[in-house]
């Protein structure tokens, strides 16, 4: 394993009315890493261009030798990313829609997912179809999703939003174990820092 699994390297971006990125490069270790912005900053769309959701105006980004404008899908098979804001599983029971990413991430961990299950009280909902769920608890099911995917890159958007005390202060234990991890990066994309979570980067958007 390499020192950095993921570069970005001089990557640009832009919507018609908003410059995103310009002539950006990082590189981010295992760990957790923060994507810190105010609204209308480019968090979520750095997110999707990390996952090769979005293509980038220019730059080439690289996860742990595989670039994503040569082999897209090699690239996107070491990512996990669920927009919170998607409806596309919502007829899918919760039980149902983790099965299926199960199926299709090959370092899938069951015993990571029945400790989220746990850790965010998801076993009422189990049975129900995700559009049953209120905001927080879809939230919870993207969480534990993307916890057990095991994926190289994962990804997580406002992990915070509309979760109970509790659950946050779960979602922050499932961080500072990341924060150790050595195969995997998290990145964490919201508009403070998590408490108490060591951060191997930091990527500012600004306010």
């Amino acid at each position: 394993m390499t020192a950095h699994m993921l570069h970005l390297s001089h990557v640009s971006f832009a919507y018609p009315d908003c410059v995103v990125l310009r002539d950006f490069s990082a590189q981010l270790a295992p760990g957790a890493a923060l994507v810190l912005g105010g609204d209308g900053r480019g968090k979520t769309t750095l997110l999707q261009l990390l996952a090769g959701e979005l293509s980038p105006d220019t730059g080439r980004l690289q996860l742990d030798g595989v670039f994503l404008d040569e082999q897209p899908e090699a690239y996107r098979q070491q990512v996990f990313w669920k927009d919170p804001r998607s409806t596309s599983d919502d007829r899918l029971t919760v039980t149902d829609y983790l099965q299926s990413v199960q199926r299709t991430c090959a370092d899938f961990d069951e015993a990571l997912l029945k400790h989220a299950i746990d850790g965010l009280s998801l076993g009422p909902h189990l049975h129900k179809n995700l559009f049953m769920l209120s905001t927080g608890s879809k939230r919870k099911v993207w969480i534990a999703a993307t916890a057990a995917s095991g994926a190289k890159l994962t990804l997580l958007d406002g992990p915070f939003v509309s979760l109970d005390q509790a659950s946050i202060d779960f979602v922050l234990q499932l961080l500072t174990e990341a924060a150790s991890q050595s195969t995997r990066i998290w990145v964490v994309a919201d508009y403070v820092a998590p408490s108490d979570v060591p951060l191997t980067t930091l990527i500012n958007l600004g306010d």
